[in-house]
């Protein structure tokens, strides 16, 4: 399976996909919007929005979601089989405000 994921740096969406990915221990290519105008044009082109995180899967591409929803389409199309791992992080949250406020005062924006 070929997974690229369109995510910030640091933010709780994107925490939660990094999540449910290492949960089932796939492997993907982590592709930083923040830091790199390339990257989030590239996001944006592919996916059609300007939301994120989202997640290519085989060329099928999952647009601004969350760690569970991605876990949800890997279950219903049975590229994964249920695990009762657990993750540390919540899948379905909200960058806090000290994550924004660093974001805000750490990154170059371009968009």
């Amino acid at each position: 399976m070929k997974i690229q994921a369109y995510l910030k740096p640091q933010c709780g969406w994107s925490n939660g996909v990094r999540a449910i990915l290492a949960k089932y221990g796939l492997e993907y290519e982590d592709r930083d919007i923040i830091n790199d105008p390339e990257i989030y044009a590239e996001m944006v082109n592919k996916s059609g929005q300007t939301l994120s995180p989202c997640v290519e899967i085989d060329g099928i591409m999952l647009a601004d979601v969350s760690g569970e929803e991605v876990e949800s389409y890997l279950l219903s199309n049975q590229l994964v089989t249920p695990s009762e791992n657990k993750t540390d992080v919540p899948l379905d949250a909200p960058c806090t405000d000290e994550e924004h406020e660093k974001m805000r005062s750490d990154t170059i924006r371009f968009f």
